[in-house]
């Protein structure tokens, strides 16, 4: 895939190294103001020392805080990810304020560890995920190391295809689809609600195809083999794969996401036609 030197996104929150949040005592930040004071009249109050006499001997405006860490240094292999993570997020940004009326452009969350979300917590074993609530894309680096060593799926396109899915599902918010699912959640039992997820992850993998088929006309940066590296991609994570993988049985009623046939031939549907009006998935009687 040919991404060096071209534009990247700045709709991009590096918050590698945060931890996912703040350090200090109970979750305050130890430095001068507000959160030293509370902390000092806490140790005023068990010592039965005056809390005013101990703030004298601290300097409100004490300079760093006790906690803080060293810059987060990620290795250049992992700042190359970043840079084109940023790229492809531009790409999307390209394609769909061309196909869509007033896009509303998401932010990428790049993350190590752990992070708070409008959704929840959520940790790198989460992999990459969209947060309808609050209109943004997580993912931490590591994931991509995940894909080439654990699901056999090297490649930098098979890398675009991970972040264009996950944008597929912030279209899916924008259209109003998303939010029609999850209100059926309450309504339906638990198989008949996993299929309608099975048909919103396979509308994304559709919606990723469709980026690939604009983003190439655009850009013309689909390269030999890119194209087998996604659909090799979108196979690795079927569900009756990786359940295969980790139970040794295929449970079809548990499917939330869809098989890799379903995976690999809805993103090949999306990538040769570019037709949005093809992309149906609840409405299809051939899933």
């Amino acid at each position: 895939m040919q991404w060096r030197g071209r534009r990247q996104s700045g709709n991009v929150d590096d918050q590698r190294g945060s931890g996912g949040g703040r350090g200090g005592f109970g979750g305050l930040p130890i430095k001068g103001g507000l959160g030293l004071v509370v902390i000092i009249v806490i140790i005023g109050l068990i010592t039965g020392k005056n809390p005013l006499s101990l703030l004298q001997q601290v300097p409100l405006d004490s300079g760093p805080s006790m906690t803080q860490s060293a810059p987060y240094q990620a290795s250049p292999e992992e700042e190359e990810l970043a840079q084109f993570v940023k790229v492809v997020l531009a790409d999307t940004e390209d394609v769909w304020n061309q196909l869509m009326t007033d896009y509303r452009e998401p932010t990428l969350v790049i993350f190590s560890g752990s992070v708070e979300s409008g959704c929840g917590s959520a940790d790198a074993s989460t992999g990459p995920f969209y947060c309808s609530a609050d209109e943004r894309l997580y993912i931490d680096l590591s994931f991509y190391e995940d894909l080439k060593s654990r699901f056999n799926a090297p490649g930098d396109f098979a890398q675009a295809y991970v972040i264009a899915h996950e944008v597929g599902h912030h279209v899916q918010h924008l259209l109003g689809i998303t939010d029609k699912v999850h209100s059926m959640r309450g309504q339906l039992s638990q198989e008949e609600y996993n299929k309608l997820s099975v048909k919103l992850e396979l509308q994304a993998d559709f919606l990723a195809g469709v980026w690939a088929h604009h983003a190439d006309n655009m850009h013309g940066m689909i390269e030999a083999g890119d194209y087998e590296e996604a659909m090799n991609a979108a196979s690795a994570i079927g569900d009756d794969r990786l359940q295969k993988q980790s139970r040794g049985v295929v449970v079809p009623d548990s499917f939330t996401h869809g098989t890799s046939e379903q995976r690999q031939r809805w993103f090949r549907k999306g990538y040769e036609t570019g037709d949005l009006n093809q992309g149906d998935t609840f409405n299809t009687t051939n899933l």
